[in-house]
């Protein structure tokens, strides 16, 4: 496993700078919230060509053969790319006060330590040792159905995925989906059309949301809509192994 200097970086400044009171809201409201530029496009386009260097993944998902959808993903090793490794550690400090805020409106633990090293220690600790960072390709025709990405017992609420290609440019179609179940009402849909290089915080597996007895969880799955044409790479940051 790579092992982080603890100095700041150029992504640690780019997560610094993004306006997380308004995310926070954002995400209240939402379950979801679409941050400003967390990579270059270069960056995003050196993510891409990591696809097909089979070493740098312990595994490989065909979406189809497991009913996911269609298309493919390949889940990092733990010798993770630096850019990918600064991200998540920089990413962590700011998604936790949020996570600790929702945990006490429903009523759960929320006893994530501040130090994102601690916090995977202890999922490697309950059992839950394998790498979670997934890079993901959708060609045309290809989705991904609505889920939850719930790996064990050990669950940080919020992750991240970040848009490697241009939408309109590099491809169309394969706008993220997002679906929340309200109590005793119809669901609620959005899609969101990722910008390159942008980041998409959203809920892992549900959002807190005010009821007569003060605050409930309403459950909230994600996916990706039909690629119409092009090639779609998305970058997924979660922050529990599995």
């Amino acid at each position: 496993m790579t092992v982080s200097t603890g100095l700041p970086t150029e992504h640690a400044d780019r997560v610094a700078g993004q306006p997380w009171p308004e995310l926070a809201t954002e995400l209240d409201e939402y379950g979801h919230a679409l941050t400003g530029p967390l990579l270059t496009p270069e960056e995003c386009r050196a993510l891409i060509a990591l696809y097909d260097d089979e070493h740098r993944f312990r595994s490989t998902i065909d979406m189809a053969r497991h009913r996911f959808g269609s298309g493919q993903y390949r889940y990092f090793t733990h010798d993770l790319p630096e850019t990918v490794r600064e991200l998540r550690a920089a990413l962590y400090p700011k998604l936790l006060p949020i996570a600790r805020d929702w945990a006490v409106r429903l009523r759960r633990p929320g006893t994530w330590p501040a130090n994102l090293e601690d916090w995977i220690a202890q999922c490697h600790a309950a059992g839950q040792a394998k790498s979670s960072q997934i890079l993901l390709r959708y060609g045309p025709g290809d989705w991904n159905a609505l889920h939850r990405d719930l790996f064990g017992d050990m669950i940080f609420p919020l992750q991240v995925v970040i848009g490697l290609d241009a939408p309109g440019v590099d491809y169309t179609g394969g706008e993220f989906l997002m679906v929340e179940q309200r109590p005793r009402a119809q669901s609620r849909g959005a899609a969101v059309a990722l910008p390159q290089g942008h980041g998409l915080v959203f809920t892992t597996r549900d959002r807190p949301i005010r009821s007569v007895r003060g605050w409930s969880a309403a459950p909230m799955r994600h996916g990706v809509s039909t690629v119409r044409s092009g090639s779609r790479h998305t970058l997924g940051l979660v922050f529990h192994d599995a």
